[in-house]
């Protein structure tokens, strides 16, 4: 992004039209690196000299200014000085206090008196006293990631983006608006997703838009926009622009943007703790659901919905969508309920922030009857109220009505007799190789094999284990021995065959008879 100084717009016809370089401007582009390349070593108000220069050599010095400021933030500027500045001048000051310094004579001996208190020359003390401000500070080196045409490139993208820092609301159309929502929901904007005869636009604005039109929210279209020409191969793009208090339309498509060699937003982040707590701790409990973040849209009326999370389950082809409604304005209740009563067809679980509830009077105003949840439950999806964060508990209950719908009609189609082919397995081997949960086959037959513990052994190996099994044995030789049959719950093997570890302290233990 360039600084609004450096913006180049036209107002032609009550519009707002970046002034975009183009190929004719590659030559300028190539002499603003060189500029910076050729002055390599020297100080920044000489290479500022050659700078300015150039502007005026240029149609339009904002141009070069724009290429420079891109370029310059791949440059290095150091200080260089044989004494630190702040040293040297403290010298020369107490120097200049000693021997009251009025005449030019006066000041060449509180130099060198500085310089003989510091053993160092006369001229590095004159040097060094003001090294360190930003126009004698030395250009050490330019590792700019562009040729001349990915700079025009970067500067048309960079001046799109500030064109964008007045926008008050932007609607897109991306060929991949998944990549497009998901950016959306991290830079924390708000959207709607309209069906038009088109396709579906997302029109984005931020939470404040709610109360009042706003600007505040620019940069992050800016990064938006960034993120949309380097994950979409087309695009397009229309914005409302609040120019100083007069309302302009900006339209970009992929043709007038691109991005070189740019990682898109990819920073993982939620719309809010609530979601981010969610999912963190839902996750690490490993159930037999996978959880999703920002699913496929889901038709809602003439609009579109992304809900925040889907559970799929591990043994089914089954997708259970998953809400937290955390914002609460009565403008965004009214839109969200509105959107859920759209939604047919399947499996939505909401969560509900129960302060809603709490404040009665705040409650009336937000929503029809004063009671979310209710109302939630009335449009035939399921409702569940959290305060703070969403319990894991109750999600899990949620998701366990739908286990056992599932689990039952799985088992429908499992044979009450198992015969599964392996010596060893277990019972998750053998749910995982029916495409099932591990109750479906626990109360199913295995009649080729005996149960031990979690673990469906065959006779046969059991009868082996135990000929090489003996009293006396230690535990680790006895569990060499399992472990050589695939058998990895020792205690449960061991039991089965009627022995016991006698414990002799924390070392290890013997094998006994029980």
């Amino acid at each position: 992004m360039l600084t609004k100084d450096l913006l180049r717009v036209s107002r032609a016809g009550g519009g707002y039209h970046p002034q975009f370089a183009d190929d004719a401007d590659e030559p300028l582009a190539a002499r603003v690196i060189g500029t910076y390349q050729g002055h390599v070593g020297e100080a920044r108000e000489t290479l500022q000299t050659a700078l300015t220069d150039l502007e005026r050599g240029a149609d339009d010095f904002k141009l070069v200014r724009g290429l420079a400021k891109l370029v310059e933030r791949e440059a290095t500027f150091e200080t260089r000085t044989a004494v630190p500045p702040a040293r040297a001048r403290r010298a020369a000051f107490e120097a200049s206090e000693a021997i009251g310094v009025v005449s030019e004579d006066e000041r060449r001996a509180a130099i060198e008196r500085a310089a003989d208190g510091l053993a160092v020359d006369a001229a590095d003390i004159e040097h060094s006293l003001y090294a360190d401000r930003e126009c004698r500070q030395v250009l050490t080196g330019v590792d700019t990631r562009w040729d001349p045409a990915e700079l025009i490139a970067q500067y048309n993208l960079s001046l799109a983006q500030t064109a964008l820092f007045d926008a008050t609301e932007v609607r897109l159309r991306s060929s991949d608006p998944r990549t497009l929502v998901s950016a959306v929901k991290r830079l924390r904007l708000m959207y709607e997703i309209e069906a038009t005869d088109e396709g579906r636009i997302v029109v984005v604005t931020g939470p404040d838009r709610l109360f009042q039109r706003t600007r505040r929210y620019g940069t992050r279209f800016a990064r938006l926009l960034r993120t949309v020409a380097a994950s979409a191969a087309e695009w397009t793009l229309r914005a409302t622009i609040d120019d100083r208090g007069t309302e302009r339309t900006l339209r970009l498509t992929h043709e007038d943007v691109s991005v070189p060699a740019v990682e898109p937003v990819t920073d993982v982040s939620y719309d809010s703790g609530v979601e981010a707590d969610f999912a963190a701790r839902f996750e690490a409990l490993d159930l037999d659901w996978e959880l999703t973040r920002e699913p496929e849209p889901l038709a809602a009326g003439s609009r579109v919905a992304i809900p925040d999370f889907a559970f799929d389950y591990e043994y089914a082809d089954f997708r259970v969508f998953f809400e937290i409604m955390g914002f609460w304005t009565p403008e965004y209740v009214e839109k969200k309920l509105s959107q859920l009563a759209e939604i047919d067809d399947v499996e939505l679980l909401v969560a509900v922030d129960e302060s809603l509830a709490a404040d009665q009077q705040s409650a009336s105003n937000r929503t029809e009857s004063g009671d979310a949840a209710a109302e939630i439950e009335a449009r035939d999806h399921r409702a569940i109220p959290y305060s703070g964060t969403v319990r894991i508990k109750d999600v899990r209950d949620a998701l366990r009505r739908y286990e056992s719908e599932l689990t039952a009609a799985n088992a429908e189609t499992l044979p009450e007799e198992l015969t599964p082919d392996a010596d060893v397995l277990t019972l998750a081997e053998l749910a995982a190789a029916h495409g099932v949960s591990e109750a479906t086959v626990e109360d199913r037959s295995v009649p080729d094999h005996e149960r031990v513990g979690r673990t469906l052994v065959r006779p046969a190996v059991l009868s082996a284990v135990d000929d090489e099994i003996e009293t006396g044995m230690s535990l680790s030789a006895a569990e060499t021995i399992l472990d050589e049959y695939g058998l990895d719950d020792a205690s449960a093997v061991l039991s089965a065959l009627g022995y016991r570890v006698e414990w002799e302290g924390l070392d290890g233990g013997t094998i006994r008879k029980k």
